[in-house]
């Protein structure tokens, strides 16, 4: 079995780790390769996400290191989180026990998918979001003005310092902090999250995936789009966006983690 092992590059324990891990997993005559950010800390040799061919990604760090390795993959591939970060919801493994669990890979894993949204401008590809696409303001205490357009129809227009276009996996980030729902990331739906609107009508929305979305923005001041917190696009004052469901999901190793046990133990560390 090929791995890929990614590591958070800004902690000497985690790059520790992931050394002690490839180690180990190398003993047991597995291929493991290191993505090259985390090679040129080490000084090793490394491969690009979108071109290792690897079976799996095993990545030590927190849901920051999981979002950007799961953008840079051309192709997506199993990836199994070590928490070595604050919370982790991405992350099933706490570092005691990684080592017997990834030690079981090579028998055979099942995976789950969770959703991406696509998000397209006058029809080009802007990106992918597993956790979010948040729209705000590029001028801080300036607020925007939305259009929200399901099927053809306005369905709500407000004013807020920004919105929030949530996957159900993206539920417990941004979104949750927001003031929006936990959602079961089995469900396939556009969480939608007004960032302090003005009215105090304008509520989180939950619309299917199946149903056509546009975001209208309207209004004379600029926006950013930033796409689970990695990729940063300038949208100017007038735009719409057409939101999808990503045409392939992200995959993730079934560490058979109950994800309402799994968020009931992560938000007692808050």
């Amino acid at each position: 079995m090929k791995i890929l092992l990614v590591c958070r590059i800004d902690d000497s324990g985690a790059l520790a780790f992931a050394k002690k891990l490839k180690a180990a997993l190398e003993l047991e005559g597995s291929d493991v390769i290191f993505e090259s950010g985390t090679a040129a800390v080490l000084g090793e040799r490394g491969f690009l996400c979108a071109d290792t061919g690897a079976d799996v990604a095993v990545v030590v760090g927190g849901d920051g290191t999981i979002l950007r390795t799961v953008q840079q993959m051309r192709r997506q591939v199993p990836v199994i989180g070590i928490n070595w970060g604050e919370v982790g919801f991405l992350a099933d493994i706490e570092p005691s026990e990684a080592l017997e669990f990834v030690k079981t890979l090579p028998n055979g894993f099942s995976i789950e998918e969770r959703m991406r949204i696509s998000l397209s401008r006058d029809q080009v590809h802007l990106g992918d979001a597993l956790n979010e696409a948040l729209i705000v303001t590029a001028r801080p205490a300036k607020m925007l003005r939305f259009s929200i357009v399901i099927d053809g129809v306005v369905a709500e227009e407000f004013r807020s310092d920004g919105l929030l276009i949530s996957t159900p996996t993206g539920s417990t980030a941004y979104a949750m902090s927001a003031g929006g729902p936990i959602v079961d990331p089995r469900i396939q739906g556009f969480l939608l999250v007004p960032l302090a609107p003005y009215m105090l009508s304008s509520r989180p929305h939950l619309i299917s995936s199946n149903r056509r979305l546009e975001i209208r923005l309207e209004s004379s001041k600029p926006a950013n789009l930033v796409i689970d917190g990695q990729e940063n696009i300038e949208l100017g004052c007038s735009v719409a966006l057409e939101v999808k469901q990503a045409e392939n999901p992200a995959l993730f190793v079934d560490a058979h983690r109950n994800f309402f046990e799994k968020v009931d133990k992560k938000l007692r560390k808050l």
